[in-house]
């Protein structure tokens, strides 16, 4: 009978069973997973905030005819304050999401203990919707009682769909959010160091993180697995667009 779905599975030999084949096999088979996610996602908001609200504060200083030195001055001071803000935004962030999960594994282990047959049909449950029948998924059922660590973890991963974090996670957040906007906020700011009109500095700071995004892109592109040329343009577009909203929004309060 043809596999369901589509699905062309190998066909497993009787050997593959044993401890013995199956350490030798995971030892042939070494699978590449990108396992960088949430460090990927903090640089990518931090870099990305970093290029587009330190250029709209310095464009829109630009257009009122004020001096490089203030534009300087005023651009690494948001820079300094954009870092640390969304620096314990990320902490915070972790953090929740750390007492969150420890919230969950006390409440799951505490009905594992006073409703365990309860949660037993809640792990048939969960293995039926992978299309396992009753006699296939109550050896797992009955194991999974004799371990309740095991069983715990079960239930916090395919129940809850919770993953244990790092606690080191807040942490490392913060400090790569920061740093990852402290360097996308330096770039369009770069410019007003060496060029005295803020005029022109404006225009080589607009061409300066147009390129920034592009490279952005294609570095997150390679990174997440998307295709890199594409993510370039996205990136950059979106970031032109963000950046011309907060230069227009800039120079609309300064009319008022």
């Amino acid at each position: 009978m043809a596999p369901e779905d589509g699905w062309a599975v190998g066909r497993t030999t009787s050997s593959s069973s044993s401890p013995v084949a199956t350490e030798k096999l995971l030892a042939q088979h070494k699978e590449k997973h990108f396992t960088a996610g949430d460090m990927v996602r903090d640089v990518i908001m931090g870099v990305s905030d970093g290029l587009t609200v330190p250029f709209a504060l310095a464009a829109g200083l630009s257009g009122a005819n004020a001096p490089s030195s203030l534009i300087l001055t005023a651009g690494f001071a948001e820079v300094a304050a954009g870092a640390i803000s969304m620096g314990l935004g990320g902490y915070l962030a972790a953090k929740s999401e750390a007492d969150h999960y420890m919230r969950e594994l006390n409440r799951e282990q505490e009905e594992i203990i006073t409703v365990p047959d309860t949660e037993a049909a809640e792990v048939g449950e969960l293995l039926s919707q992978y299309g396992l029948e009753p006699h296939e998924y109550g050896p797992i059922v009955n194991s999974l009682r004799k371990k309740p660590q095991a069983w715990l973890e079960f239930m916090m991963k395919f129940e809850l769909g919770l993953e244990k974090p790092d606690p080191r996670r807040a942490l490392e957040s913060a400090v790569t959010i920061a740093v990852s906007y402290v360097v996308g906020g330096m770039v369009p700011l770069l410019p007003y160091v060496f060029i005295p009109t803020a005029l022109q500095a404006m225009f080589t700071s607009i061409g300066l993180t147009l390129v920034a995004l592009l490279f952005f892109g294609y570095i997150k592109g390679r990174f997440t697995g998307n295709r890199p040329f594409l993510s370039a343009v996205q990136t950059a577009f979106i970031g032109a667009l963000a950046s011309a909203a907060a230069y227009a929004l800039a120079k609309a309060v300064q009319a008022v």
